[in-house]
């Protein structure tokens, strides 16, 4: 018996069902994702790269709230989402020019009073690097050449922290691999000496090797007349930290109530001599959302500083009808029309969707804008989404770095999706409010006598919270809480 099996070519039909995501849903998705600075430059570089599109003269855009009139009639915005369908049907472009020609294009948002809103600056967040500051000190000190070279190798050197994680024979051995003359080498003597030319610019305490170092340093260099604060740091921290002052007066041989006030000395020095030096860019914040209480209601109000009203060219309303173009001109014209439209149809989706999860979320945690954070209630993504009538990933993206400005403050829409802790009686209440009272029962505590983990579980359960201690301790390590042994304070 014997199979014969055929080989060779064969044409085979075959049916499948997969998602693409096409330039237009990806622009959609991003414009979605943008905050409203972002957004404003996205729409100025379509304007740069789409002729089709140009800016109303004369007109800007600002906020106003959701009843204002809108920029164009309900008539007019239902025939252009009739002329404006999806990108595979014919669009009679010469009625949507006529159209969108004289009305320009808007959100539904329009323009109001709301003059007196927060400008920008009092949103912006800005740092000078470390090591323009460093340098232009050592420009105005007294030393030899050689010091001066070392001395910005240190400097170029340190880290986040403002320590020096390499050590001075690593650094004269680097410089003078490369150096071309002798009069750009460097020895140990002139490192050391720029060490401590380094050490002595502010912030005091730069170029240190570690924790202790940098504490020495500037102990030595706020308390010159007191040899026994250096000792304590050098040889009681970790004593320190666990407030064993008896031990501390022993090894050092001075009296407890010294101790003491070395321990209120300490605190006043700078572990991390660079920490107000980042060096990185100013961070801009610029609201999305507004939220105003007029009368007895809240007001949701859509921030459109600064984006432009768009509409349609003229001159290529008439290229488009006109007889003298050319079929590819004709194309082309269509062609960036077409992106146009989805663009103009992305930013009023983008508008809309933006300003209905904020209404969602407005109505679900009234208390917080009533009340204050401390009532801030348990919330997730799938509330607001089976609200809005949209996917979670979509709500998502609408709330991933975007800010509301209300009366309590400036937040991220993220900061309002919480999950719940249990309460003693009734509902549940949010994670980030226990965390707000977890706060503010340890900084209302007796410094003498801090509370423990346990103790803070049974205030928050007299305040109808009911949460597990490790709970307690996870959330207040995450607010950078120390623990209750190194909170405690004797002075």
């Amino acid at each position: 018996m014997s199979l014969d099996f055929k080989q060779g070519l064969r044409l085979q039909q075959k049916q499948t069902l997969q998602l693409q995501i096409t330039p237009q849903l990806q622009q959609a998705l991003k414009l979605l994702q943008l905050n409203h600075i972002e957004l404003v430059e996205e729409i100025q570089r379509e304007l740069m790269e789409n002729p089709t599109l140009e800016e109303v003269p004369g007109q800007t855009t600002r906020e106003v709230p959701e009843t204002a009139i809108p920029s164009q009639t309900a008539e007019a915005r239902d025939s252009h989402e009739q002329q404006n369908g999806s990108q595979s049907n014919e669009v009679d472009w010469n009625q949507v020019l006529e159209n969108m020609s004289d009305q320009g294009f808007r959100s539904e948002r329009g323009a109001s009073g709301f003059d007196e809103l927060p400008p920008i600056e009092t949103n912006l967040t800005a740092s000078d690097s470390m090591v323009p500051h460093l340098e232009w000190q050592l420009q105005m000190q007294s030393c030899t050449d050689r010091e001066r070279s070392a001395a910005l190798l240190i400097i170029r050197n340190l880290d986040d922290r403002g320590w020096l994680p390499v050590s001075l024979a690593e650094i004269v051995e680097e410089n003078n691999e490369s150096a071309e003359t002798d009069a750009e080498r460097i020895d140990i003597e002139d490192a050391e000496g720029a060490l401590l030319l380094v050490q002595s610019l502010d912030p005091v305490g730069c170029g240190a090797k570690d924790l202790v170092d940098c504490l020495v340093i500037q102990a030595r260099f706020h308390f010159p007349e007191d040899p026994y604060f250096p000792l304590v740091i050098q040889n009681h921290l970790g004593d320190i930290e666990k407030r064993n002052y008896a031990a501390i007066a022993r090894g050092v041989g001075i009296a407890e109530e010294d101790v003491l006030e070395y321990h209120r000395m300490l605190k006043q020095l700078e572990p991390w001599p660079a920490r107000n030096f980042t060096g990185q860019d100013p961070q801009y914040i610029s609201p999305d959302v507004y939220v105003f209480k007029i009368g007895d209601e809240w007001q949701v109000v859509q921030n459109e500083d600064g984006m432009p009203k768009l509409r349609v060219s003229r001159y290529y309303q008439n290229v488009l009808q006109g007889k003298d173009s050319t079929r590819e001109e004709r194309d082309y014209i269509k062609e960036r029309l077409n992106s146009a439209d989805f663009l103009l149809k992305s930013i009023w989706r983008r508008q809309d969707t933006i300003a209905k999860v904020m209404r969602s979320i407005l109505r679900r945690q009234h208390n917080f804008f009533d009340l204050g954070p401390d009532h801030l209630r348990p919330m997730v993504l799938k509330d607001v989404a089976d609200e809005v009538g949209v996917h979670e990933s979509t709500v998502s993206r609408v709330t991933s770095n975007k800010y509301v400005q209300c009366p309590q403050g400036l937040y991220e829409l993220k900061y309002f999706f919480n999950n719940g802790v249990n309460a003693v009686h009734g509902e549940q209440v949010a994670a980030e409010a226990v965390k707000r009272r977890i706060k503010k029962l340890i900084a209302a505590e007796d410094a003498s006598v801090p509370l423990s983990d346990d103790q803070v579980v049974a205030l928050l359960k007299r305040d109808n919270v009911d949460i597990a201690r490790r709970t307690v301790a996870k959330y207040r390590e995450a607010m950078g809480i120390l623990p209750s042994s190194k909170r405690k304070n004797l002075c």
